[in-house]
């Protein structure tokens, strides 16, 4: 694969930290994104810069929209282009709340950093992808999204998952005649320390929740987001890829309080 610029956001820990090392392996120039991780983002960015390739940290909070411009223009200063956007960053609520408990800013929070975040950072790279006709895109979503269902407790988080679902096969569509690939990546509950184990590290762990019998680790992700970004995967967009060992992760019971 020939040199190229990959942006991840959320990369100073976990998943984006596995993509971003995984990416670095295939011989991209790395731009990793952080919002509070500084100290991660910098050990990574030596760790990555010790494989023989550029890389550059960046602070940005992927729902406000001056932060995301600054994201693309810091890449655009140092590397020249952006070839591969991995859009891992997405805020989420783990205490279980009904939609009435939300308040407005925690709902506009959740949509502009899983959704309009997204969309607004695709719409900055686009222009340099279709000049040099060639990209991948690459969104996250949950297990099952690709099936609209209901997800109680998670309304607002799953509500901007599964409207990225139709944008990612829209986009998809859109850009497919400039050598542009638009996927989404859906991960299982892979949870604490195993969003950055290997495979080796975890395959003979047992995990009662998951059909495959063992837990989920960031290299099982890694290694799909490597592969859909590879130039012979050109023929590979507009698809959501479940990455869950068959979990699935909703819980479709509400009691009355």
């Amino acid at each position: 694969m020939s040199r190229k610029v990959a942006l991840i956001t959320g990369s100073a820990k976990g998943l984006g930290k596995m993509a971003a090392l995984a990416l670095a392996d295939q011989g991209c120039d790395t731009v990793v994104n952080y919002v509070h991780s500084e100290r991660e983002a910098m050990a990574l960015k030596a760790d990555i810069e010790a494989k023989g390739v550029r890389c550059a940290a960046v602070h940005g909070d992927v729902s406000k929209q001056e932060h995301i411009e600054k994201l693309v223009e810091t890449a655009y200063s140092q590397f020249g282009a952006i070839d591969i956007l991995v859009n891992n960053a997405g805020p989420f609520i783990r205490e279980r709340r009904t939609f009435a408990e939300y308040t407005p800013d925690e709902i506009a929070y959740l949509l502009n950093g899983n959704f309009v975040g997204t969309m607004m950072l695709d719409h900055l790279v686009l222009p340099g992808m279709r000049r040099n006709q060639w990209g991948r895109i690459i969104h996250f979503g949950f297990g099952h999204a690709a099936e609209a269902r209901a997800w109680p407790h998670r309304a607002v988080y799953a509500a901007a998952k599964v409207g990225l679902v139709s944008f990612t096969k829209s986009l998809a569509v859109e850009e497919a005649p400039y050598g542009i690939t638009v996927n989404m990546i859906c991960p299982g509950d892979i949870r604490g320390d195993n969003k950055e184990k290997t495979i080796a590290e975890a395959e003979h762990v047992r995990d009662d929740e998951s059909p495959r019998g063992r837990p989920g680790t960031g290299e099982d992700v890694a290694r799909v987001i490597r592969f859909l970004c590879q130039p012979q995967s050109d023929f590979i967009t507009g698809n959501i890829l479940d990455v869950s060992g068959g979990l699935d992760p909703i819980r479709a019971v509400v009691k009355r309080a």
